[in-house]
């Protein structure tokens, strides 16, 4: 992330080109205020078993920032919250809760939960966040900002695996493991600047996100592993 972060803004600083930089609600670590503005500075463990994505998503932040400030550089950051849907890596790379809740559903295996499943985070369908991450690029006046993309509609892990059940119609069961270090307990997006600048919010609710990248994974389950 931060190498290549500094060799994009060196090749941007050169053309003078419009920078946007992918950030992630990762920067803000285990959140205070949920739903978290882009205003929290953040609670990461520095060294923690979490901390080489963590922080260099921060560190790349930072750089990008001191590139407008230097140089005048057009930069644009968007925070992305739990981004989900069809052509979703189903082999358990980055983590990825739902094409993983999807792939043991559909395949007639137990749904793994970690910890006790209290745990929130709020999804978003991909179609929205492609709409948001166009806007960035091509409304004006967004230079040096940073804004939230994703839901502010949180839910709980353990209705997230009910829900798949449901809608997959699975015999499968929800076992539990342990939690994982670090995992924040609750994850949300505040959208409010996101809706002032980018006149933008979600339109696709979880359900109906979650029925299509079904639909998606029952033909195409093979290919992702």
């Amino acid at each position: 992330n931060s190498i290549g972060t500094y060799n994009m803004l060196e090749i941007a600083r050169k053309n003078d080109a419009t920078f946007l930089y992918t950030s992630t609600s990762e920067v803000y670590g285990s959140a205070d205020a949920v739903p978290t503005p882009e205003t929290y500075w953040g609670s990461v463990n520095p060294i923690g078993v979490r901390s080489c994505y963590d922080e260099s998503k921060r560190f790349s932040e930072a750089l990008a920032m001191s590139y407008h400030r230097q140089y005048g550089l057009d930069i644009r950051i968007e925070r992305i919250f739990n981004v989900y849907g069809p052509r979703l890596r189903g082999d358990g790379t980055y983590g990825r809760v739902i094409s993983r809740f999807i792939i043991q559903a559909l395949e007639g295996e137990n749904l793994t939960v970690h910890g006790d499943g209290t745990q929130t985070r709020a999804f978003l369908y991909v179609d929205d966040w492609v709409e948001a991450t166009i806007r960035m690029l091509t409304l004006k006046n967004l230079c040096g900002e940073t804004i939230n993309v994703g839901s502010d509609k949180e839910v709980k892990i353990i209705d997230l695996a009910k829900k798949i059940i449901k809608l997959t119609k699975s015999r499968s069961e929800i076992v539990y493991t342990p939690p994982r270090p670090e995992d924040p307990k609750r994850r949300a997006a505040d959208i409010s600047k996101a809706k002032e600048l980018l006149k933008w919010s979600p339109k696709t609710t979880l359900d109906e996100g979650l029925e299509k990248t079904i639909e998606w994974f029952k033909i195409n389950m093979r290919r992702t592993k």
